[in-house]
């Protein structure tokens, strides 16, 4: 099992979610996710401005193997978008808590981000 990083929260979805110094929050998709979708080929990214609730579809991921959506881990509205995937999406394979962060957002609320799971809670999820 990959180590999840335990400063980060997590959806049931394989989202992670990083809270920055200024506010702002970095998603990305777990090491678990990536993996489960095989090497990265596509990725239609949100535009910067969009609003979207919890749980909602805000992106799509292709590999050779599937296509996924990804979805809002708190409401909230995009303030930026990781451009370097639009031409390497691999990225994310190679780095998927780091370089291959896939948006940051302005939450509606930050306390949301205390609804999520823990690392533990999230690799205990994925046993079930």
């Amino acid at each position: 099992m990959s180590s999840n990083p335990s400063s980060l929260k997590y959806a049931a979805s394989h989202e992670w979610v990083r809270v920055e110094e200024s506010g702002e929050i970095t998603v990305g998709i777990t090491d678990h996710a990536q993996d489960l979708l095989g090497d990265l080929v596509f990725a239609e990214l949100p535009e910067v401005g969009q609003r979207f609730s919890a749980k909602e579809e805000c992106m799509l991921l292709e590999s050779v193997k599937a296509a996924s959506d990804i979805y809002m881990p708190v409401s909230g509205q995009i303030s930026a978008i990781n451009t370097a995937l639009e031409d390497e999406p691999e990225i994310i394979n190679e780095d998927s808590f780091g370089e291959g962060w896939l948006f940051k957002i302005q939450a509606d609320n930050n306390a949301d981000i205390e609804g999520l799971l823990s690392a533990q809670e999230y690799e205990s999820s994925l046993d079930e």
